[in-house]
């Protein structure tokens, strides 16, 4: 395994663990948006948040600003660990992120997840019906931030000069992985799909989440939680991961 390989994950490895989750972050994040699952997850489950270029441990790498090649690099870094199953989870751009890496997976004809979860998220093939926020001024940007995701970054922060001086570069790179983001038809996977969302998200539509079922020749579940865009940081978390929890459960290896 090469040196950089594990800098592509967090969290531990788990000797009891049958199932693996990757979780991919929305823009801006890193693993701490998945510190406390681990403690709200069966003992079988081994949590690895996905930790992208431009932040915590490799602050120093260039962001990704389109979603294929970074697919691309996160199946490479990846390899190592699909050695058991495993299932993705993306939130807002992970949820992209996680579809993109699935089909970068199937064309190199390997492992496969055995279950997809999307969150936060209108399905690919819907266009982008917003402007290019990632190149709107600094004010408006951070107006957008406060106002259409709404507890993705604290507001402390948002009015902290000198930390949105670092880290606004950052969220603007992944706001274009998913602003510039254009889809290719390709077949639909065969893994289940199991979409969510909060019931005031102000992005899209209940319908623009419900489209991802053309993504998949399997099963398909959308399920709303209260709340907005970053409803899995708020009072629906505990629901959202024992809905999780059940997913995980339902392809876990008979005993």
């Amino acid at each position: 395994m090469s040196r950089e390989m594990p800098l592509c994950i967090g969290g531990t490895d788990n000797p009891q663990a049958e199932v693996r989750l990757f979780c991919f972050p929305a823009a801006g994040g890193g693993t701490l948006a998945y510190r406390n699952w681990s403690r709200q997850l069966s003992p079988y489950v081994e949590l690895r948040p996905i930790r992208l270029p431009g932040r915590e441990t490799r602050i120093n790498e260039t962001c990704f600003q389109e979603a294929l090649p970074a697919a691309r690099a996160l199946a490479s870094g990846l390899s190592p660990y699909l050695d058991r199953p495993f299932a993705f989870f993306g939130h807002s751009m992970g949820a992209l992120l996680a579809f993109e890496l699935a089909r970068v997976l199937r064309r190199r004809r390997g492992p496969m997840p055995f279950s997809l979860m999307v969150s936060g998220r209108r399905a690919p093939r819907i266009p982008l019906a917003r402007d290019l926020f990632h190149t709107l001024p600094d004010s408006s940007f951070v107006d957008i931030l406060r106002t259409h995701y709404a507890g993705g970054t604290p507001e402390a922060v948002l009015q902290e000069e000198q930390l949105m001086a670092l880290f606004l570069p950052l969220i603007r790179a992944d706001f274009a992985v998913t602003d510039a983001y254009a889809y290719a038809p390709e077949p639909p996977l065969d893994c289940p799909i199991h979409a969510f969302g909060g019931e005031s998200e102000q992005e899209f539509s209940e319908a623009d989440l419900d489209a991802w079922r053309e993504e998949t020749t399997g099963s398909f579940r959308l399920e709303l939680f209260p709340g907005g865009h970053f409803y899995l940081n708020e009072s629906s978390q505990p629901a959202l991961l024992r809905r999780i929890g059940e997913v995980l459960e339902t392809y876990r290896s008979p005993r």
